[in-house]
């Protein structure tokens, strides 16, 4: 008797392993498109996936204490980004983290992406992917890209002598040459700020 959909599906996502990401779409050539969301539909009901967005499970681990482990919301927006062929640059609070601006870890993150707009709920979290703007698009660098939105997050007058430290300790890793391109698409204060940054670790 041949395998059923659903189990042809559920071996295939065991084989895999617990904690990882998987896309509904990955698994079109098995079955008719109805027949595909319906067994994942029903793995999701019987909680053998999560659920996260249409489209989007968790193969979770799970702990006895804590239940579901669910990946980091950068991991999950990651693999969306990888997924869609698409960028992303984190925004807000998340930029300042990653940047090490902020110790705080957001519950919302925001992420700009040049590919398909969604919200995604993860536990008590949530990952927004924002249309990027045509002229961040144009941003090579992924820390210059975080650097100029971190500077919009912290806003021109709440710029301090440390948070400028730390951005020049991350700028250091970047490509001098892509960091002044990146510079003259940001808002004019953001580059100035980038560019005198730049001037001293040239001199240095």
């Amino acid at each position: 008797m041949p395998e059923s959909i659903k189990k042809q599906i559920a071996r295939k996502i065991a084989s895999g392993g617990r904690g990882k990401l998987i896309f509904q779409v990955a698994y079109k050539h098995i079955g008719s498109e109805a027949a595909v969301r319906q067994a994942f539909s029903r793995c999701a009901k019987e909680q053998k996936l999560v659920r996260l967005a249409h489209g989007i499970y968790l193969y979770p681990k799970i702990d006895p204490s804590l239940g579901v482990l669910y990946p980091s919301t950068e991991e999950i927006a990651k693999a969306i980004a990888k997924r869609d062929r698409a960028r992303i640059i984190p925004t807000g609070v998340s930029a300042l983290q990653k940047l090490g601006l902020s110790t705080q870890v957001p519950m919302k993150v925001v992420y700009m992406t040049d590919g398909a707009p969604r919200k995604i709920k993860v536990g008590k979290r949530s990952i927004t992917l924002k249309k990027i703007s045509p002229r961040m698009l144009a941003v090579r660098g992924e820390i210059t890209g975080m650097v100029i939105s971190a500077l919009q997050e912290i806003g021109e007058k709440n710029v301090t002598p440390d948070i400028l430290d730390k951005i020049k300790s991350v700028l250091q890793r970047e490509d001098k040459k892509m960091v002044i391109k990146d510079a003259d698409l940001a808002p004019a204060w953001i580059a100035r700020i980038i560019y005198s940054i730049m001037e001293v670790i040239e001199t240095k």
